[in-house]
């Protein structure tokens, strides 16, 4: 485990708490929160060589910040670790792409800790989407805001929509793919970076996904609307009670004429059906995704969230910023991430 600030804890927890792993050692640059993280006769050290070294040592966690993901990581993989990497997976496209690359020439795993992508919900709306239970999906909106920690690295781009972004990229057919990606944000504090933030994306098909984003809000919403043709969900994570909702109401056109070039002329009406709330299992997202790793390196085959889901992510992510650059104008997403994954 390579880091024991916010997330490694969490991250440890599980590991040690699994029957399929077992903790070797802690690394932080600050030796104190490794020793107290370090139970059990797991290593404690401010040293990475020492965890690299160790021949016991097959999977190399990282919970660090972004900007220092691609050193860790590729130094783990020339050891001969396997990797997984807290999102997002790097702090540009062009580092995440040398990660997948070196994880490939070594025949070792890299995943993504897409966490979201492992919670009961997700899996649900994944499982739905894939059997057309809600039809061809029309729009995703998507709204995570809160009163959070203004980061001193990243915008609330880069902070809070990787979790948005690797969802709609877990659930959507063929991943998230858009045709090109407008930001707007606004730094109302004067903290010298975007605070609020809007992303839109054209999805292939004429669909929309929607991504709000927000550290200033009083009010804390985690939500997500996927509308398709036949159904529409709501999941509110916030909400233990009722995470998925789904909603057999929706618009029908009825068509005029055979020629779908005249849908304009088309009558609208009004579909009102039943309500009905999924029964979701339950189950520890962390544990679940260090399974699905777990699995992926004895079954040897790529992950989930691996390499790929974590580039598409990135971006999504770099379009934005260059987007904010030119005020919002849509910008494409590079061909060259697509076509690589």
């Amino acid at each position: 485990m390579v880091g024991a600030g916010y997330w490694g804890p969490n991250l440890a927890r599980n590991f040690r708490s699994s029957g399929a792993w077992e903790l070797a050692a802690v690394c932080d640059l600050d030796l104190a929160r490794a020793v107290a993280l370090a139970e059990g006769g797991a290593l404690a050290t401010d040293d990475l060589a020492d965890v690299l070294d160790r021949a016991d040592v097959d999977v190399v966690a990282i919970a660090t910040p972004a900007h220092t993901h691609q050193v860790i990581a590729e130094a783990a993989l020339r050891a001969g670790k396997h990797v997984l990497v807290e999102k997002p997976l790097a702090h540009t496209r062009a580092a995440g792409e040398s990660m997948v690359r070196l994880a490939a020439e070594h025949d070792l795993v890299l995943m993504a800790d897409h966490t979201y992508c492992y919670t009961p919900a997700v899996l649900a709306i994944r499982d739905m989407v894939a059997a057309g239970d809600l039809g061809e999906i029309l729009f995703v909106d998507s709204v995570r805001i809160n009163l959070g920690l203004v980061q001193p690295d990243v915008d609330v781009f880069w902070d809070l929509a990787p979790h948005d972004l690797s969802i709609l990229d877990f659930v959507l057919p063929g991943g998230l793919r858009p045709e090109s990606v407008s930001a707007h944000g606004a730094d109302p504090l004067g903290a010298g970076r975007s605070c609020v933030g809007y992303l839109a994306l054209p999805l292939p098909g004429g669909a929309m996904a929607h991504v709000h984003v927000n550290w200033l809000s009083p009010t804390k919403i985690r939500r997500m609307v996927v509308g398709g043709t036949r159904r529409t969900l709501v999941w509110d994570d916030l909400n233990p009670q009722q995470r998925l909702s789904v909603y057999d109401r929706g618009v029908d056109l009825t068509q005029q004429s055979v020629d779908a070039v005249d849908r304009t002329t088309s009558q609208i009406s009004y579909r009102l059906g039943d309500t009905w709330a999924p029964a979701l299992p339950e189950h520890e997202p962390l544990r679940a995704m260090i399974t699905e790793l777990a699995d992926s390196i004895h079954a040897r085959r790529d992950p989930r969230t691996g390499g790929a889901a974590g580039l598409r992510v990135l971006g999504v992510l770099e379009a934005a910023s260059a987007s904010l650059a030119v005020g919002g104008a849509p910008v494409p997403v590079g061909e060259r991430t697509l076509e690589s994954v």
